[in-house]
């Protein structure tokens, strides 16, 4: 196409040069013709002679001008003054041209820039008779004109070149199509080239290629085919029957029918022979076959698939065992991959401490943890066998070693029949013929023995089973010792988490308790709960969360645990309590040394609550935990909206105390989110679901306990579960006597008769001076130290607690008075005669507190409610 193009433009550049080539001659010739025919024209020198020779030659010129067809005829004196001019006001003016040769009797062109603009004019002389020039007529054509001309030829010229073009790209087009399709789209290299992978290719496959026609000629044999079938050099292009082939084979060819994987016998060789009819014009015009040898590729592909089935064996076993982290299991998963894949039996025995997650020593009893086969009455060992191998035996020299032992034949191996003479021998009769220990080998810790016993395949283990043996083996005993380190991770949080949660709950009547506790399957968390007895009969009823599982979270949540004994001690409100809670967390996270997972503490959650038995009040605050429930003693059960407050550890927000009376029997209920967030359900479907577990009247925190475990406890919990249900007492009016004192410290002396009497309605007469001694003290510091107004209460519980009430915040503090000190030694006397003592804050004051021991022979009623 660039060639045609290229071809064209030069056409056109020719034709076009010869085109004006061609007009600006015949102008001239034209200039010259019309120019001589005038000058001979008939009176034309009697016009010359005249007095006014424009007149005359003027139209006359003008007239012929017209009919010649060209733009100007101009007659001149010798001189060059005109006498004719298309433009009339040029009459009389020197003409624009060369003169001088057409004086001289010749007949001159040129082109000149004349009146009319470029020029191409021609001079011829006027003779007279006598032979002289007389005059000179000029005749020409503007180059405007001329050019008109040549351009009035122009379309044809392109429409001439337009469909040569078209008619030469049209043939193009065909003649590429045809050869593209003939060759499919390759050019003249990519066929050379392909021509040579071909040869290349056909002659390098171990494949044998034939092609035939439909006549029975051999078209194509590569070496590989030449090679198998004994083909002569000049095999190509003679009858197939006529090569020297085998006849079978030479059969088949001249068939024509399709074969697909047919074996046929050639020599020694076992051929596997594929034919297909070729078609290159839509009929069968020959055949295509392919030959490969199937005496190697039987031995490859039996090894291949050996290989495959190892491969397949350690893939599986990857997946299939380590799949949790308990050490039996994991033995299990082994014995279950290898049979019947690898062993017909297979026994797994560890080293007793290894089930206990500790590491073992040298010459340690194996204890038999897994055993699989193909039959079940087999004499090997049983299931949970504590067995000490001898050191003759192949498991004991591979426990010892490391290295893994093959014994292809057992019944010739007297170190393994030295162990059991009796129990080898039936192995032996069983049919068992063959063994291979491998010991599992972990960062350089033998942790067992892993048996593989034969019975079943005629032939005995080799070396190649021997290092599949010891790959499966490997891989397993890294899972193994995963387990067994996570076991012992695992013993040591619970014993920590276990030491650390409440043992025994404490004495106290304020409420009747029923507790809970599970880790979680995968790891122990920081769960707790805890039951707190405080001053005036109160109980503190605590649960808490640490973030995290393991023995960082066990250890935190100690630390939680006895803080939270050590802030009530102080007999804080519960947001009081909290917020300090959460400025120890604070610290603790400050002074990680990083060795705790995920850099620390992440945070824990935690809610308090402190019931009164004698007002019936419960004050409860949490800071990020779950929402108590209290069922009421119908089986009503709500969901307390109690403010949540921020997790312990963020800090900047404070945290809020709600009250609640509750009626007596009624049951608070406190748990961790284990119990009802899980994987399968919502949190919120949990909660309902607690909620009616709980809605039944008349049932004791046991029996509600059970309920809600029925209900909601998961049989593989993947977080730690701690559960609290307080049910509430209350301290009845007899058991509580409490007067308000005038503000005068002679009213000291009325309130210690009061209360001896009514410590002698209570029998508890022994206490008498001891709690007259203590009030005295206590009223008298409130009434001195102290505001107005000022209130006693004795409380009989299983103690009996003196307390003192009045307005102001001030504290008391025990010291030591000096020899000649007055006063300075009430507090004191009131700390030998107590059992305990202390001081607590309230919104309109301070209680001033102090706690005897009740008699021996102190009624029995004391720890019952009233």
């Amino acid at each position: 196409m660039a060639i045609v193009v290229l071809l064209a433009a030069g056409a056109l550049l020719a034709l076009v040069l010869q085109s004006r080539h061609d007009i600006d001659r015949e102008a001239r010739n034209r200039s010259v013709s019309v120019a001589q025919t005038f000058a001979k024209s008939l009176g034309l020198q009697e016009a010359l002679k005249t007095p006014d020779p424009s007149a005359v030659l003027q139209p006359l010129a003008e007239e012929t001008r017209k009919a010649a067809g060209v733009d100007f005829i101009v007659v001149m004196d010798t001189h060059g003054i005109r006498y004719s001019h298309p433009q009339p006001d040029l009459i009389g003016k020197r003409f624009v041209g060369t003169i001088e040769p057409s004086l001289a009797g010749q007949v001159h062109t040129e082109s000149v820039q004349g009146p009319l603009g470029k020029e191409i004019q021609a001079i011829v002389p006027v003779d007279s008779p006598e032979g002289d020039v007389v005059a000179l007529v000029s005749a020409g054509l503007t180059v405007k004109s001329v050019t008109g001309i040549a351009n009035r030829q122009l379309p044809v010229i392109l429409l001439s070149i337009a469909g040569g073009l078209a008619l030469a790209t049209v043939g193009t087009a065909l003649i590429s199509r045809r050869l593209r399709r003939q060759t499919h789209g390759l050019g003249t290299q990519e066929m050379t080239r392909m021509y040579e992978h071909h040869d290349s290719v056909l002659h390098a496959v171990r494949e044998g290629v034939l092609i035939t026609d439909g006549e029975g000629r051999l078209l194509l044999a590569n070496d590989e085919a030449g090679r198998l079938l004994d083909l002569p050099d000049d095999a190509e292009g003679r009858p197939v029957d006529e090569v020297g082939m085998d006849r079978r084979m030479a059969d088949l060819l001249l068939s024509g029918r399709i074969a697909t994987d047919e074996v046929l016998e050639a020599g020694d060789r076992l051929l596997v022979v594929n034919q297909r009819p070729t078609r290159p014009g839509g009929r069968p015009q020959g055949s295509a076959v392919t030959i490969r040898d199937s005496t190697e590729m039987r031995l490859l592909s039996s090894r291949a698939e050996t290989a495959r089935r190892r491969l397949k064996l350690l893939y599986d076993a990857g997946g299939d065992i380590g799949t949790t982290l308990d050490v039996v299991r994991t033995a299990e998963e082994l014995a279950e991959v290898a049979v019947p894949r690898f062993a017909d039996f297979v026994t797994v025995d560890l080293a007793d401490p290894v089930l206990n997650g500790d590491e073992p020593g040298p010459g340690a009893d194996m204890r038999r943890t897994a055993v699989n086969g193909i039959r079940s009455d087999h004499p090997l060992y049983p299931l949970g066998s504590l067995i000490d191998f001898l050191p003759s035996t192949p498991q004991a020299r591979g426990y010892g070693t490391g290295a893994a032992e093959l014994v292809p034949d057992l019944r010739d191996a007297p170190g393994w029949h030295a162990q059991d003479p009796r129990r080898t021998s039936a192995i032996v009769d069983y049919g068992i013929h063959s063994l291979i220990a491998a010991p599992l080998k972990a960062r350089g810790v033998v942790l067992g023995v892993v048996n593989f016993w034969r019975s079943q395949k005629p032939e005995p283990f080799d070396e190649d089973d021997l290092s599949l043996a010891e790959e499966l083996v490997g891989r397993a005993a890294v899972s193994m010792d995963n387990a067994r380190r996570y076991t012992r991770e695992h013993h040591l949080a619970v014993t920590l988490q276990r030491s650390l949660l409440p043992q025994d709950l404490p004495e106290q009547s304020a409420v009747d308790v029923a507790h809970f506790y599970q880790p979680a399957q995968l790891g122990v968390g920081g769960d707790w709960f805890d039951v707190i007895p405080l001053p005036g009969s109160r109980v503190g009823l605590v649960v808490g969360d640490v973030v995290g599982h393991g023995l960082h979270a066990a250890a935190t949540m100690g630390r939680l645990r006895t803080a939270v004994h050590n802030f009530s001690s102080l007999d804080l409100p519960p947001d009081e309590l909290l917020a300090r809670l959460d400025n120890l967390v604070q610290r603790m996270d400050q002074e990680g040394d990083g060795t705790a997972p995920e850099g620390g503490v992440l945070g824990a959650t935690c809610l308090y609550a402190v019931y009164d038995p004698v007002s019936r009040n419960c004050a409860m605050a949490r800071a990020g935990h779950m929402p108590p429930l209290v069922v009421a003693p119908d089986g009503t059960t709500t969901i307390s909206e109690l403010p949540a407050g921020p997790p312990l550890g963020l800090g900047g927000m404070p945290f809020e105390t709600m009250e609640l009376r509750l009626a007596e029997g009624s049951q608070l209920v406190l748990y961790t989110d284990g119990l009802v967030e899980e994987r399968t359900r919502d949190i919120a479907e949990g909660m309902e679901r607690l909620r009616t577990a709980l809605s039944h009247p008349g049932r004791d925190p046991d029996a509600s306990r059970r309920a809600v475990l029925d209900a909601l406890l998961p049989s593989q919990p993947s977080d730690d579960i701690a559960l609290l249900i307080a049910r509430t007492r209350t301290l009845g009016p007899g058991r509580v006597a409490q007067w308000d004192v005038p503000f005068d410290p002679s009213e000291v002396g009325a309130m210690r008769s009061r209360a001896a009497e009514q410590l002698e309605e209570w029998g508890l007469e022994e206490l008498a001076f001891s709690t007259e001694l203590i009030l005295s003290e206590l009223i008298t510091n409130a009434i001195r130290y102290g505001a107005a107004p000022v209130h006693v209460r004795l409380l009989r519980d299983r103690t009996l607690t003196c307390e003192v009430w009045d307005s102001s915040s001030t504290a008391p503090h025990l010291r030591y008075a000096a020899g000649m000190d007055e006063g300075g030694r009430g507090l004191f006397l009131v700390a030998q005669i107590s059992e305990h003592w202390g001081t607590r804050y309230t919104p309109e004051g301070k209680v001033i507190w102090a706690e005897q021991v009740l008699p021996a022979a102190g009624p029995a009623v004391a720890a019952a409610p009233a």
